[in-house]
């Protein structure tokens, strides 16, 4: 290409389009990365991942690199929805996985992946303009050298909630503001006889709290220590004054906020160690959707696309998925042997995903706010949330793994996230999240005499496949997508089945090879 184009610019450098960069080059696409930042954000934002996020984290080999336990990532106990306890212990299959990993942190790891990877990052460099032609789309960009254009294919706008690419672009971002709350968070500092075994914290004069969120008559309260000595204190008030932008956040702001909260005055000092610490009021929350994910030749990913409540944690299992699905199929593109219409299945296939996370978050703001008749609300959700099946409905809704694609095939498996499965490889153990490192498309055979590994031989150069045994397996054979979703499955070997590989091996990964 020319030394002014490249195949695709990403703006924003945030974890959202770091990890869009990296599927991309996974792909042997290499794109640019515009960032206006002058260096990673060290304002403590999102404190961990949550749900199926884990599992595609497990899947590019990068869940114990971030931090992960050794071994198959574990399921949680238990969680919370709008503070009201869950207990996974009755679920057949427990869908919720946690990895605490402060959002700094998370960015760090994900720019060294991707400067490994060959990814050039420009920080400094704020796109201002774009102007869209019918094969190319021209950004304007400002530099610390000035001013200057690059002509691309693919723009993606991971450029936040506010994002000048999806406002250049013409994209409305129809959806609702909720005025009547603030949130207020900080680290801070406790006395160490305060906290309990559990996590959790005992407040003289008021009893005893656990970890996470907790709602009360007059605004919600939470406690979190993510990391060792650095714990979180969180309020949120409804019906409140509001304070002014320009007004800073302090300390003392949110003891008060504690205190008209609680009832109580509790002795909340600012945060030992050097830092950087969260200190940041919030007021409203704003529950947007992007009009469209997709507009030509422009893209958007993560808070673009989409923001909503960050209760439960649902942002960066999101818009992380979000990079996940559009990577491939835009290394498809540039590399020349994506299907028609495969861009377009990004819009069909996330958008109905942030219509879900949009509806829970809502819901979960409503149960916070004041009020006898949310009181009820609640004491009726906890009684449902006793019933295993309730359970296990809001687990796989808050983990994603309710998500379901219109992948074209009729397995039952067909359009899900693959499931965990040991399997042995010529006397070799392994896992299928071992299979999905390279972001490759991966044809597993796990029954003898299927012919199915023959059938693919055409796509070799873009589908790996791997004959394997597996004591749980679920099928004779999987078609797994980059992302790790189903594209096919066969439970019985024959020609109907072979059929059916051959079409979706061309829906989903093009023509096969002339020779």
């Amino acid at each position: 290409m020319p030394e002014n184009s490249v195949n695709v610019i990403i703006s924003g450098a945030g974890p959202n389009g770091l990890m869009l960069a990296c599927e991309l080059a996974l792909a042997g696409v290499h794109p640019i990365v515009l960032e206006k930042l002058d260096e990673p954000s060290a304002e403590p934002k999102a404190n961990g991942l949550v749900g199926q996020v884990i599992r595609l984290l497990d899947m590019r080999g990068l869940y114990h690199e971030f931090g992960g336990a050794p071994g198959v990532p574990r399921a949680l106990p238990g969680y919370g929805f709008s503070g009201i306890p869950m207990s996974f212990a009755q679920l057949r299959e427990n869908p919720m996985y946690m990895l605490m990993l402060p959002q700094p942190k998370l960015v760090r790891l994900l720019e060294k992946r991707a400067l490994e990877l060959g990814v050039e990052i420009r920080w400094g460099h704020e796109l201002t303009e774009l102007v869209r032609h019918d094969d190319r789309v021209t950004v304007s960009v400002t530099g610390p050298d000035g001013d200057y254009e690059i002509d691309t294919t693919f723009l993606i706008g991971a450029d936040g909630g506010k994002s000048v690419v999806r406002k250049r672009a013409g994209i409305d971002f129809p959806g609702s503001t909720f005025e009547g709350s603030t949130t207020r968070m900080a680290h801070v500092s406790l006395p160490e006889e305060l906290r309990t075994a559990d996590r959790g914290i005992e407040i003289p004069g008021f009893g005893r709290l656990p970890f996470g969120h907790n709602r009360f008559e007059h605004g919600g309260f939470v406690f979190a220590e993510l990391e060792p000595g650095r714990p979180i204190v969180a309020t949120i008030e409804f019906d409140t004054e509001p304070v002014p932008e320009e007004v800073a956040m302090t300390v003392a702001e949110l003891r008060d906020s504690v205190r008209r909260v609680l009832g109580v005055d509790v002795p909340i000092q600012p945060p030992h160690g050097p830092g950087p610490h969260a200190l940041r009021r919030i007021t409203g929350q704003n529950t947007r959707q992007a009009e469209r994910y997709r507009d030509g030749s422009v893209f958007l990913v993560g808070d673009a696309a989409h923001v909503h409540s960050a209760m439960g944690g649902p942002g960066l299992n999101l818009g992380l998925q979000d990079a996940a699905n559009l990577g491939w199929k835009l290394a498809a593109h540039v590399n020349g042997w994506a299907p028609t219409g495969l861009l377009d299945t990004y819009q069909s296939e996330r958008y109905p995903v942030g219509e879900r996370v949009m509806m829970h978050s809502l819901s979960q703001l409503a149960l916070m706010a004041p009020g006898p008749q949310v009181t009820a609300m609640r004491k009726l959700f906890t009684e449902l949330l006793e019933i295993p099946a309730t359970t296990a409905h809001i687990a796989n809704l808050l983990a994603g793994s309710d998500v379901h694609y219109d992948i074209g095939d009729p397995h039952p498996l067909a359009g899900y996230l693959v499931p965990e499965l040991s399997i042995e490889i010529e006397g070799r153990a392994a896992r299928v999240a071992d299979l999905l490192h390279g972001a490759r498309p991966a044809l597993l055979v796990l029954a003898d005499d299927t012919g199915f590994a023959e059938l693919a031989e055409p796509w070799r150069d873009r589908v790996d496949t791997v004959v394997a045994t597996s004591p749980d397996a679920p099928a004779d054979a999987l078609l797994i997508r980059p992302d790790g979703y189903i594209a096919w499955a066969a439970s019985t070997a024959g020609q109907p089945d072979a059929d059916r590989l051959m079409s979706a091996l061309t829906r989903w990964f093009g023509a096969p090879m002339t020779s």
